[in-house]
């Protein structure tokens, strides 16, 4: 009883928790940035058990776990879920994000222990799986019996898995805001609590059963934040009550996450946790302010999480849509009160497959039609000291509201938006889109930008995704103009994703006849009633000045290729596109060049173009690559780069994207290597 009434004491002083901060601080500042942790195996041979697969198209991916994590691809389907194995075949190390401000994998295999990649020829099973994977492994085909879009959403709402999530309806659920409402939440479990509570209601020890239950359901789940903090949260509260131990919601959740970060500090860094922890104990802070009918509850609910989770929407992003606050009020009540109890009913009765699927064919349809209505903001990314006084300042509103912190709150977002219209420089992008080009030329104060090329689709993802996430994350919402230097698909094909999924106000292409890629994308052009223009000589965005080096018409697309010249102050870009050796002659016979400072080399640096000749006369100081790693072509040849042995090199498989920046008197040149 005396140790109780310490216990009690302790749990309940503002110091405590005051003392918990600073150290889990400190603490997380050891274990996730001070320690640096890297690989410890080698070889080509590694045993462990698969603790995770995932199954997109023709491969499947796995988590392979023994002296520590690795991330395996397989390219045959196998069930090994569960099981102990040994699997062989070539290490390697997961590649950084080289264009700017998209996605970074290495980062977030790292931020979930996983150092290595392999690319496994052969896996030899050991040992069966235990009673808890065997549970799992029936679940899993249960429900990958049901057709594929009843297999989808089941895989969601019973295991969070959206591994079957096709691509567009991901962007679909994104840009609409209600991505979170896929992930396991509160409302969920409290769903399943409560039917749990109204099966075992007559049974003494039910809160320890439904615990149990929980925790099968955290690993179900794979241990996903939102599960995690839920179902901690119910445990850790049972268990004071059980104590006695009267502690408010609010310290019982800062708990929750101490615990989970105490045992998983790179948890931090999980977007999942983040929202999860920071929209609850908004919610929490202000639930005396949350009151009325059920829809005007939803709607305060709904407008705290948005404004809570709005630095984290921002810059994972780099876009927010308004319509959201307003279309969770329609999607929280039809996903908590219909599907998500309908899912678990399909899943055991399926039967009601029908009645499922027009439910979420319903969903879907709803969601595309809102995605229509233009109310999306593209927001630039958020530097930490925005973020921080953001919070201060939430923080403070939420404490106590009053005219003086709103007026900080809109000053600072608006601050947020127009703070990149304030950086004097121009910038010139080389990409790194794989084997292909694509360049992106930036005005001062962002107000225009030019991109040439936009690379091909790359191994089965639109490459364009992430440059539309890169000039989003710039504050950039529109193309003024798409110049296409020729029609292979390694400089095009991604041009309909592009036009498809950001605003592009003109788009030109080359001297020669159109092809098969370029009369499709006119297609999607003449719907969007986007302009295009053919064989033009000058290019004027604001002072964005663009020359086209025309020569003459060729029998091939390379050397039909759009050449074009810029200059900034005294600095001077060419851009060769494929152009290759007879174009290049042609240009020297008619355009004087010499002293370029920067060369985007032509047709990748093949034998075909850049000869010496041409190089010598023109005298670039720097030379750009555009290459993909390891590509089939041999790109860039030793000849080449003989004769730009002069020049410094730049190749974006090896240095990722490259950034000029220029200035009226200086330029500076930044790299985002792999």
């Amino acid at each position: 009883m005396l140790y109780l009434t310490k216990l009690k004491t302790i749990l309940q002083s503002k110091k405590t928790y005051l003392f918990l901060i600073i150290f889990l601080g400190i603490y997380l500042f050891v274990r996730t940035i001070l320690i640096k942790y890297d690989t410890k195996i080698q070889g080509d041979t590694i045993e462990g058990v698969v603790t995770q697969v995932s199954t997109k198209q023709d491969k499947i991916s796995f988590i392979l776990k023994g002296s520590e994590k690795i991330l395996c691809t397989y390219y045959q389907d196998i069930d090994i879920l569960g099981k102990k194995v040994v699997v062989e075949g070539i290490l390697d190390y997961p590649n950084n994000n080289s264009i700017p401000n998209t996605f970074n994998y290495q980062k977030y295999l790292y931020n979930n222990q996983i150092y290595q990649i392999m690319n496994v020829k052969k896996i030899t099973i050991l040992d069966n799986e235990n009673i808890l994977y065997k549970i799992k492994k029936i679940i899993n085909n249960r429900i990958n019996q049901y057709e594929l879009q009843t297999k989808t959403y089941l895989n969601i709402f019973i295991l969070g898995n959206k591994d079957y999530l096709e691509d567009d309806l991901y962007q679909l659920y994104q840009n609409n805001g209600i991505w979170h409402l896929f992930a396991i939440s509160g409302m969920h479990i409290s769903l399943i609590v409560y039917v749990l509570n109204k099966i075992l209601s007559k049974l003494k020890y039910k809160n320890i059963i439904i615990s149990i239950v929980l925790g099968y359901f955290m690993f179900l789940t794979n241990f996903s934040a939102s599960v995690l903090r839920v179902s901690i949260f119910f445990i850790l509260k049972n268990i004071l009550h059980y104590l006695k131990i009267p502690i408010d919601n609010k310290k019982i959740l800062f708990l929750t996450g101490f615990s989970i970060l105490i045992i998983k500090p790179f948890m931090i860094y999980n977007v999942g946790f983040q929202y999860s922890f920071l929209i609850s104990y908004a919610l929490l802070l202000n639930k005396d302010k949350i009151t009325g009918k059920y829809l005007m509850k939803l709607l305060k609910i709904s407008l705290i999480a948005f404004i809570v989770s709005l630095p984290i929407t921002v810059n994972l992003n780099y876009e927010i849509n308004l319509i959201s606050i307003f279309l969770n009020i329609i999607c929280v009540p039809f996903i908590t009160f219909l599907i998500f109890p309908l899912s678990i009913m399909t899943f055991i009765l399926p039967f009601l497959e029908n009645i499922f699927l027009i439910l979420i064919n319903i969903f879907e349809y709803l969601n595309s039609i809102f995605n229509k209505i233009p109310t999306s903001i593209i927001i630039p990314k958020i530097p930490m000291i925005f973020i921080v006084t953001y919070y201060i300042i939430i923080y403070l509103l939420m404490k106590k509201p009053n005219k003086k912190w709103l007026v900080m709150y809109f000053s600072l977002i608006l601050m947020i938006i127009v703070y990149p219209k304030f950086d004097k420089y121009c910038y010139v992008y080389y990409l790194d889109v794989g084997q292909g080009d694509s360049i992106v030329i930036i005005s001062p104060n962002k107000d225009k930008s030019v991109m040439i090329d936009t690379g091909g689709n790359n191994y089965g993802y639109n490459i364009s995704s992430k440059s539309i996430q890169f000039l989003k994350s710039l504050g950039i919402n529109q193309l003024d103009a798409l110049i296409l230097t020729h029609g292979d698909s390694d400089h095009m094909k991604d041009s309909n994703y592009l036009v498809k999924h950001f605003k592009v106000n003109k788009v030109i292409f080359n001297n020669d006849t159109y092809n098969e890629l370029e009369l499709k994308l006119i297609n999607i052009l003449k719907d969007k009633n986007i302009n295009y223009y053919q064989n033009i000589d000058q290019l004027q965005v604001n002072n964005i000045n663009l020359q086209f080096l025309n020569t003459r018409l060729y029998d091939n697309e390379n050397d039909n290729s759009n050449v074009i010249y810029f200059n900034y102050y005294k600095y001077q870009f060419l851009f060769m596109g494929d152009a290759g050796i007879v174009k290049e002659n042609d240009i020297l016979k008619k355009y004087s060049l010499n002293n370029i400072d920067f060369l985007k080399v032509g047709h990748h640096g093949s034998n075909s173009s850049s000869s010496k000749r041409f190089i010598d006369s023109i005298k670039t100081k720097y030379a750009i690559i555009s290459v993909g790693a390891n590509n089939l072509y041999g790109h860039p040849t030793d000849n080449v780069l003989n004769n730009l042995s002069n020049s410094k090199i730049y190749r974006t498989d090896i240095d990722g994207t490259i950034e000029v920046r220029l200035s009226k008197n200086k330029y500076q040149i930044r790299t985002y290597s792999r």
